[in-house]
């Protein structure tokens, strides 16, 4: 026997399934470069618009795939990766339209599409990936409710009842997604990692590069978020310690890999340390950041010698760490010979006027090194401004910025600072990590941004040890020309710019609340659950108990809803039977052998309800004689009341 052909797709429900498709493609588009979710989009409207009428040919299908990869491989290269795989992915959906004729169609291309939310989240977990991916769920439900009365040739319900149907496949699945979210007993480590992104985000490397630096600067996107326990360190201590580079070629600056094999020395903490967690958005690297200097490191970290922080996992997720800093006294622990030619590196043949003004300024200054520094800090604030307008270094870098240019960002000041200590004598090295932060009035937090990354140095000068200087923070504030805030409008502006911020600050505090409900919650805060209760510490055979208990009352509310579908599918039978609850809380409750008829009349006896007798006759006719429904008694069932006559 031939199989049943296939029905056709309606334009309505043509129309229903591409806006499903594309409100799921939507969040994974948005996690993409955006020049390639542009192309994406752009193919995924013209496919549909091309296929509306017949289906592409195949020659084009084959030709617009290739397109696609041609796409993909240049934007994110042959490396494999998140963010590849995604990008695939997006671009074979944008084309599942080419094929889009038949109701196994669409439902093919609605299965197909559930896959791009979950693949976003792959990317980003936020809130605005989980609304929206929750958008597109509840559209795809809703479409295919559509399409299965389309196949069986009914008539489409109204939306309000089709929007009552998908909550009640909600309601039938919450309980048991939030029981197994809640309280299945999650692991202390990840089981299996996530793939590297084949583009990382930017974020502090262990290299220091011109062409990298100045994107990082520009993203205005939220690095970390701290909060403050106790005293809260002034603006000129809020530096956010992260690499510390040693090694110069003469154009980037580098870590040493064997930094983090050393201990880090005893240093003298000078005043009140700051207690304080951070919120660290992820990198997908490992490099982490502490205000100077950190006292130890924290569970899944390990503090190098010279005093930098790194992640023992690639940061690839939300993750929060809780520390303690205190400004340094003093460094007194002599450098020995390793440590003090790492710090005097410099590659030969490079800068050569940049050497000899070190060695002049060392022969006039004798064995006065803070001379030195101060000589050179003077300099800055006399001769050297601000800006971003800078050109590309060449060959005797640091000669350009200090004789020629003698205007740049930070990563121009501390490099060619760094570079002429050690010309010097003095032993110098470059710290990248953050400065500042702006704190966030209604949540009293602080927040760093990715455009707060700076670069500064740190001298070593006897019986000081290692001492920070800032050489961009000599530059006069007359002769700061360019810099991020004024390229994005951020500095003082009309109220409706005020305005604007104060909307800023309150969807990051709502990011964050987002972040400390779901995102940060792993395995020690799931321990932590019942500590309202008076239980510190939820042991696993616990924890295990008390999801089992959960989940099966969420199985057992399932399968009560299940069954109370199957039995009250027909929406008139509901309405009856909603009519017998109402009675039976008067005493009138109908018996289980008891017809519809003889309950009316025996209600009838004892509380004379002539309405009731009417609407049994019309029930008994529509539900078992084969009379024609009339669309308004389900309508009249609901309205009924019991009458409000005495019981005889």
């Amino acid at each position: 026997m031939a199989d049943r052909p296939t029905a056709l797709l309606s334009p309505v429900a043509r129309r229903w399934t591409l806006a499903s498709g594309a409100l799921a493609l939507l969040p994974l588009l948005l996690q993409l470069p955006p020049l390639l979710a542009g192309v994406f989009a752009l193919v995924a409207v013209l496919t549909a618009l091309a296929s509306g009428q017949r289906v592409l040919a195949a020659p084009v299908r084959v030709l617009m795939v290739l397109a696609m990869l041609v796409a993909v491989y240049w934007q994110l290269g042959a490396r494999p990766g998140r963010d590849t795989g995604c990008a695939l992915l997006a671009a074979m959906l944008a084309l599942k339209s080419s094929e889009l004729r038949s109701l196994r169609d669409a439902r093919s291309l609605l299965g197909f599409a559930l896959f791009a939310p979950f693949a976003a989240f792959l990317l980003d977990q936020g809130p605005v990936t989980m609304g929206l991916a929750v958008l597109a769920a509840l559209a795809i439900l809703l479409t295919l409710q559509r399409l299965a009365h389309a196949e069986g040739e009914a008539p489409d319900a109204a939306l309000g009842g089709q929007l009552r149907g998908i909550g009640r496949l909600l309601a039938l699945g919450l309980p048991l997604a939030l029981a197994a979210f809640w309280l299945f007993p999650r692991l202390s480590e990840p089981l299996w990692g996530l793939p590297d992104r084949a583009v990382g985000k930017p974020g502090l490397s262990d290299q220091m590069d011109p062409s990298e630096w100045l994107d990082l600067m520009a993203d205005d996107a939220t690095a970390l978020r701290v909060t403050f326990f106790g005293a809260v360190p002034a603006p000129e201590q809020r530096y956010w310690r992260g690499p510390v580079m040693t090694h110069f070629d003469g154009r980037r600056w580098e870590r040493q890999p064997f930094s983090d094999r050393r201990p880090p020395a005893a240093i003298p903490r000078a005043g009140q340390g700051w207690d304080y967690q951070i919120d660290y958005e992820p990198t997908d690297r490992r490099q982490l950041v502490a205000l100077d200097l950190p006292l130890r490191a924290p569970a899944g970290a390990t503090l190098g010698g010279d005093y930098s922080l790194r992640s023992d996992q690639n940061l690839s997720s939300l993750t929060r760490w809780r520390l303690q800093s205190a400004a340094p006294a003093a460094h007194v622990e002599p450098l020995d010979r390793f440590q003090r030619r790492e710090a005097l590196q410099l590659p030969e043949g490079f800068n050569p006027r940049t050497a000899a003004l070190g060695r002049q300024w060392r022969q006039e200054a004798g064995d006065n090194d803070a001379a030195i520094v101060s000589r050179a800090l003077e300099w800055v604030r006399s001769s050297f401004a601000y800006t971003l307008e800078t050109e590309e270094p060449g060959r005797d870098s640091v000669d350009e910025f200090l004789f020629d240019q003698q205007a740049g960002y930070c990563q121009h000041f501390s490099s060619s600072f760094v570079v002429l200590m050690r010309n010097a004598g003095i032993p110098a090295r470059v710290v990248t990590g953050f400065a500042g932060g702006q704190r966030n009035p209604y949540g009293d937090y602080f927040v760093v941004r990715r455009m707060d990354a700076h670069a500064w140095a740190e001298v070593w000068l006897p019986q000081r040890g290692w001492v920070r200087v800032d050489p961009t923070a000599a530059v006069a504030p007359e002769r700061i020309y360019d810099t991020l805030e004024d390229r994005l409008g951020a500095g003082a502006g009309t109220a409706l710019e005020d305005r604007w911020v104060q909307l800023g600050q309150v969807s990051d505090l709502l990011r964050r609340g987002w972040n400390d409900l779901v995102l940060s919650f792993d395995a020690t805060r799931q321990r932590q659950l019942l500590r309202p209760l008076g239980i510190d510490n939820l042991q696993p055979a616990q924890l295990v108990g008390i999801f089992i208990a959960f989940a099966g009352g969420a199985l057992g509310w399932m399968a009560w809803l299940l069954a109370r579908g199957e039995r009250e599918r027909d929406p008139l039978l509901r309405a009856w039977h909603r009519l017998g609850r109402r009675y039976a809380r008067h005493g009138l409750a109908r018996d289980t052998a008891e017809t519809a008829t003889d309950w009316a009349q025996r209600v009838h006896r004892q509380r004379p309800d002539p309405a009731l007798i009417s609407l049994s006759h019309r029930f008994v006719q529509a539900r078992y004689a084969g009379a024609e429904l009339d669309p308004s008694l389900v309508r009249d069932l609901h309205r009924h009341r019991p009458s409000t006559g005495a019981t005889s």
